[in-house]
């Protein structure tokens, strides 16, 4: 049975203009976070930061980004997406302004703080502003798909650009970019997102009834802290943070069960759209960006290219992230996304392959950078079917929570990845052999996510009359995949 075309999408003019805002405010975002990343020493030269300190630059950032992403997320929900989305843009221009003018690491620390802080509050209130924006179906599949392009166009644009104006400029160019950008988005975004209404619901963990509106305080303390330790733990390799992050995160559990209005109702993580969905954008995230930090350090320490060439390298593969964020809503809307996500991690995993095969010469480019490009391809892929899954089937009132998830779990995976395949290349030696082992684990992970998350997300419906149960929903496009939610009503996996 062919697959039905999508229909027509039609976009009203102000529909156009806030996706348009939006997705710069996210490209804006995911620059800002990369644009640094060749500036380092730099920076500390610039502000007396030690060699041994510069990894603090960005555990500074990811700590409030991957802590309270969650948590902003709900707050979204509950005291307005607009009021948290421009509260957000207006402290990164804070941020970046001190950053730009710091003198010392203090200042400087305490600049990426607030920038990590910006970004948990304006990601999660933009992302859903989108989702809310657009209608459930091939409107918001083409937005999302837009999104994950830009998203991912960000971070290299961010390279390139971060070795640009540290070479011409200064690392201060870095931080000051972003203002002028920011500054247009605050003049323009309050005449054209809808005025934030709060939404009033409470969660007994099977139905939704009117009641009061309030942030469950308990259940943020116990996650965000629990979150900020496992950064931590993490980033520094800290065992006794570590197990301290376990015990808290459990403690949430506890507490969300317990709940009146939960911050995070049980029920939602245990929809299959919501549980695998986020599972298979916690390997896009973690492996992807590990394999590029490697690469970086290979291309750099093996094949001796400078920052600016390094930025290059992935920047032409990088055109490829742009195609398949355009692409990938009209996969989703003609397979499902289950089969999208499921082969978008199939290609980002197979494409790491052949890098493999790379040795001390420069003849390896001939290698590296086909492969980059069929893999940055299959990542954005499934960064874009994973956020569909993640946030398809749940009502508005619910759509900061679920992109709070999908972009904590980004946020989670990023800082966790680097470090895990550090570790792996460690064990070699951190030299080429160990680089290649490191490559062989995020093969054999990203392949087994895919095929974890192609039987988690298969379908549940109970048989049709006259059909084999969950037959049709394979065969039907992306709307058509039905589920059941929380309450016992249909919901629908884009």
């Amino acid at each position: 049975m062919s697959a039905i075309p999508p229909a027509p999408i039609h976009l009203t003019t102000r529909e156009r203009l806030i996706l348009f805002v939006l997705l710069g405010a996210g490209f804006m975002l995911a620059v800002d976070f990369s644009i640094l990343n060749v500036a380092f020493p730099d920076i500390g030269a610039g502000v007396g930061l030690s060699r041994g300190a510069l990894p603090w630059i960005t555990t500074a950032y990811m700590l409030p980004a991957a802590g309270f992403t969650l948590v902003f997320g709900r707050l979204a929900d509950l005291a307005g997406r607009r009021r948290l989305f421009l509260g957000g843009i207006a402290l990164l221009v804070a941020a970046s302004l001190l950053g730009g003018f710091a003198g010392g690491p203090g200042l400087l620390l305490t600049a990426r703080v607030s920038q990590g802080f910006a970004t948990a509050m304006a990601t999660p209130a933009a992302l859903s502003l989108l989702t809310s924006t657009f209608q459930e179906g091939a409107a918001r599949d083409r937005a999302l798909g837009l999104n994950g392009a830009l998203l991912s166009g960000g971070f290299t644009v961010g390279a390139m650009v971060g070795g640009s104006l540290v070479s011409l400029l200064s690392w201060r160019a870095a931080f000051f970019i972003n203002v002028p950008v920011a500054v247009v988005i605050l003049a323009v975004a309050p005449m054209l997102l809808p005025a934030d209404r709060r939404e009033h619901s409470v969660h007994d963990g099977h139905s939704e009834h009117p009641g009061r509106s309030r942030l469950d305080l308990p259940g943020a303390v116990t996650v965000t802290t629990g979150l900020l330790a496992a950064t931590y733990a993490v980033i520094e390799k800290n065992g006794i943070v570590g197990a301290a992050a376990v015990l808290l995160l459990v403690a949430f559990v506890a507490v969300e069960r317990r709940a009146a209005a939960p911050l995070v109702p049980l029920p939602v993580l245990r929809r299959p759209t919501v549980a695998w969905g986020n599972a298979g954008g916690f390997v896009a995230f973690t492996m992807e960006p590990a394999m590029i930090f490697l690469m970086t350090l290979y291309l750099q320490g093996t094949l001796h290219l400078s920052p600016l060439a390094t930025g290059f390298v992935f920047g032409v593969p990088g055109l490829a992230s742009i195609g398949a964020g355009v692409a990938a809503g009209r996969f989703i809307g003609r397979h499902g996304a289950r089969r999208v996500l499921a082969a978008g991690l199939a290609v980002q995993g197979l494409a790491t392959l052949p890098l493999l095969l790379t040795g001390s010469g420069r003849w390896a480019l001939a290698v590296l950078i086909p492969a980059l490009f069929v893999g940055f391809f299959g990542h954005v892929t499934a960064i874009v079917a994973y956020t569909v899954t993640g946030t398809s089937g749940l009502p508005d009132a619910e759509q900061g929570l679920a992109t709070g998830l999908t972009l904590m779990t980004q946020q989670v995976a990023i800082t966790s990845g680097i470090p895990i395949l550090s570790a792996v290349a460690a064990t070699r030696g951190g030299d080429l052999a160990g680089t290649h082992l490191a490559l062989a684990v995020d093969v054999a992970v990203t392949l087994a996510g895919a095929a974890l998350v192609w039987v988690g997300l298969r379908p549940r419906t109970p048989a049709a009359p006259g059909r084999e149960s969950g037959r049709a929903v394979e065969q039907a496009p992306a709307s058509a995949a039905v589920f059941t939610n929380a309450s016992g009503q249909p919901a629908t996996l884009s």
